[in-house]
């Protein structure tokens, strides 16, 4: 039973509350859910930061883009940066949950809650995200990569909250993507996710997008404890001409990675199953957009039941 609750109206008074040991909570979607369904009780203490406006900022930085944690998958979608440059993002942001979750859970709360079944995790890990820690001793930047340690578990200190996070601009002839098996179209948790990130370089003596891949960053979603990428599948893709024999290697290396758990939604063998294919789909769409095609947003849609 929570048996303080503080809404703070700065930065300093939250960090002044986490210190003293209160959880904080934004959108407060999946703390919710958590306590109703009898997963975890709600904490003891709450500092409720959701009008804080310095956490809310969305802003390109130096071709890169710094989301504060208050912004809402709704916003990532709807940002045309976002759309165009990172689109596996977009794509990931569109399908969490519901509308209503999408307007209210917070990008910086879906991080903290390290979830390996996460849809935006994939995405921010292969774009090569790194957060930003705050706690009264100061700041600290963590790459994303370094920040899950299992479901649920970061390496944030207790009084640390996670500010911002920040994205690096892409290279030319870089596509995105990020497909997730779907069983129905709202309230959808991840059974199996994949992420392709992939840079190509120009056909001989032109600037078409049709030349080798140049870089490969492939990761996994509800696979594993955390979110990961897989070096096996990135090595596969990497340095060809991204054909159907290539695609395929680097699908079949995702599953080989994977490591999943079955559960009422999916066993194990059906999920490492379905990684080959899903990863198969989000390459396909990343290599796609790379070389200038168009595969709409977000690409579960346009690729379920290809």
């Amino acid at each position: 039973m929570t048996r303080s609750f503080t809404s703070a109206s700065t930065l300093d008074d939250a960090m002044t509350a986490i210190a003293a040991g209160a959880r904080p909570v934004a959108g407060g979607t999946d703390l919710v859910v958590g306590a109703r369904q009898g997963k975890k009780p709600l904490p003891g203490a709450i500092v409720a930061i959701d009008r804080i406006e310095a956490l809310r900022g969305l802003e390109e930085r130096d071709g890169g883009l710094r989301l504060g944690a208050l912004v809402t998958h709704e916003a990532i979608v709807a940002d045309e940066t976002v759309r165009a440059r990172f689109t596996a993002l977009a794509d990931s942001s569109a399908i969490v949950g519901s509308h209503a979750t999408r307007a209210n859970g917070t990008i910086g709360g879906n991080v903290m809650n390290a979830s390996p079944a996460m849809d935006t995790g994939g995405a921010l890990l292969c774009i090569g995200a790194t957060v930003t820690l705050r706690s009264e001793a100061g700041e600290r930047e963590v790459p994303l990569g370094d920040l899950w340690t299992g479901p649920g578990a970061t390496t944030a200190a207790p009084g640390e909250l996670l500010v911002a996070i920040d994205l690096p601009a892409p290279p030319a002839g870089t596509g995105s993507a990020y497909v997730r098996l779907e069983y129905r179209r709202q309230m959808e948790i991840a059974v199996v996710g994949a992420t392709a990130v992939v840079t190509v370089g120009d056909g001989p003596g032109d600037d078409s997008g049709a030349g080798p891949v140049t870089d490969a960053r492939i990761a996994i979603t509800a696979l594993a404890p955390t979110i990961h990428r897989v070096a096996e599948a990135e090595q596969a893709l990497m340095g060809t001409d991204g054909g159907d024999d290539a695609v395929g290697a680097a699908a079949r290396a995702a599953a080989a990675g994977a490591a999943p758990i079955g559960d009422v939604r999916a066993s194990a063998d059906y999920r490492t199953a379905m990684a080959e294919v899903v990863t198969r789909r989000a390459i396909a769409a990343a290599l796609t957009r790379a070389r200038g095609g168009e595969v709409p947003i977000p690409a579960s849609d346009a690729l379920y039941g290809a």
